[in-house]
């Protein structure tokens, strides 16, 4: 097409021609990436089922087509898209994650091999659209180590993380090449949606290819051997590993596996995809990979492939670092139980999965299963915050509420609309008639937005000032 180089450089072009040598495919990538990217979203079973959602969401009159290799997964077609997914009450609060539908991708494949993962890793974690995902898979169970090099990012994270109500994450904000020697054959699976050239997002950003060079995607792929290097190192044999990009070229996806499976050729096979969902055959490569085009599913591109360790390697040379002592003492049994019972008088209860610890005035709730990698590395973030201490008691926290919170109808105070609206924008709320209790668990639409203290007639808003929402909201 005439106009190809205003999105493509030339070396991109011809690096394509090779891949896709039948001119009609060829016409129809390069037409499909001038069309606008489908939206997408995921539906967060950790706080709503699939038919509820669905029927909750009815009345919005949304086309909603499933995503075949996602079952919690759906393009959306909605007729008035001046409110953006993001302002809607179901986003706000935590029952969808808006998503690029490949991007959905590597989890499935994760999981439909290590269906019963307890230790994971995601690699290169923000926003946290696969670590929310792994976490409603593993139902809260276990514990993900979400890693992100980007200090800028780790906040997006982890304020994504909170919303979706995900208990049994563990933050790192690490180059991921220190983790083979951080953490030797420490995880049952691992991701790594490596950082890559994202060719495969130009439908979604024009602009995507603008410093693209042949130079910078081959420095890209020698960054992306160290990290899958380290990324098998730090799998247990028998584990799962996932290697996914949202990038076209080979450098950076097939010749990175062969790069692997060269440097270990009795130590890792390769899981082929070819059954992973009805369809997959399209994008599937002779190698058993899936080399998603953006023409085959009209997505974003993408790229995935599962490896399996089959045996132990060199271990990599010790870390030279100190972590340092870790800040946190675990809660004495007798102070555990006056904590769970306390909770309880707030609707807040959890399982052994959680055990909890104390930092100075602080309490956290963290996943029984970090406690082998404790003092291994820095961690950014732990589990979830429960409260803090003072002199009458404990002061809930707002992501401990959110997660954990199932209010019964006594303690449940459920919000109109425009209260809700309120909330959310970070305003006291003054409702008709007052909750009997001095204590309430906000709720809009059956979902906790938090807790409330009833002052006079006015319930004082205990929304994160971080979180606090301008513009239109809801509808």
């Amino acid at each position: 097409m005439s106009d190809s180089s205003s999105l493509f450089p030339a070396d991109f072009l011809a690096l394509m021609h090779e891949m896709l040598p039948d001119a009609a495919e060829l016409n129809r990538f390069l037409a499909i990436s001038r069309q606008p990217l489908r939206r997408s979203l995921r539906v967060n079973t950790l706080k709503i089922s699939v038919d509820d959602f669905l029927a909750q969401t009815v009345h919005y009159g949304w086309r909603l087509t499933p995503i075949p290799w996602c079952a919690e997964g759906f393009w959306i077609d909605r007729d008035d898209e001046s409110l953006p997914l993001g302002s809607i009450a179901e986003h706000l609060s935590g029952l969808i994650y808006i998503q690029e539908a490949s991007s959905m991708l590597p989890v499935t494949a994760l999981f439909d091999a290590a269906p019963d993962a307890l230790t994971v890793m995601d690699m290169a974690a923000a926003p946290g659209s696969k670590t929310t995902q792994m976490a409603a898979r593993m139902d809260n169970r276990g514990v993900i180590l979400a890693n992100e090099f980007s200090s800028s990012r780790v906040k997006v994270l982890h304020a994504n993380i909170s919303r979706c109500g995900v208990s049994n994450s563990a933050l790192t904000h690490f180059d991921g090449r220190v983790f083979g020697a951080a953490l030797p054959e420490q995880f049952d699976a691992i991701l790594l949606d490596a950082p890559c050239s994202g060719e495969g997002v130009i439908r979604k950003d024009a602009d995507a290819l603008r410093n693209w060079t042949l130079e910078s995607t081959a420095a890209i792929a020698a960054t992306q051997r160290e990290l899958i290097d380290n990324a098998f190192h730090a799998l247990k044999p028998g584990g799962t590993l996932v290697y996914s990009t949202c990038t076209l070229n080979r450098m950076e996806n097939q010749e990175v596996i062969a790069w692997l499976l060269a440097r270990y050729p009795d130590a890792v096979s390769v899981t082929p995809l070819d059954g992973l969902f009805d369809g997959a055959q399209q994008a599937l490569t002779p190698e058993g990979y899936l080399h998603v085009f953006p023409h085959i599913y009209d997505s974003e591109g993408f790229f995935v492939a599962r490896l399996r360790k089959t045996a132990s390697a060199p271990p990599l040379p010790a870390p030279g670092y100190k972590v340092g002592k870790l800040p946190f003492a675990p809660v004495s049994r007798k102070l555990s139980a006056e904590i769970a019972q306390a909770a309880a008088a707030v609707s807040l209860t959890w399982d052994s999965s959680l055990t909890l610890w104390q930092r100075d005035k602080e309490i956290w709730l963290f996943p029984a299963a970090i406690e082998p990698m404790l003092g291994k590395v820095r961690f950014s973030r732990i589990g979830l915050k429960l409260a803090e201490t003072f002199a009458k008691g404990y002061r809930w926290q707002h992501e401990a509420i959110v997660a954990l919170a199932q209010p019964d109808e006594k303690l449940a105070f459920e919000l109109n609309e425009a209260d809700a609206e309120e909330w959310y924008r970070g305003r006291d709320v003054y409702p008709q008639t007052l909750p009997c209790r001095d204590e309430a668990i906000v709720t809009f639409r059956q979902q906790p937005l938090g807790l409330a203290k009833k002052v006079g007639s006015r319930l004082k808003n205990s929304y994160p000032r971080e979180l606090v929402r301008d513009g239109r909201l809801f509808r």
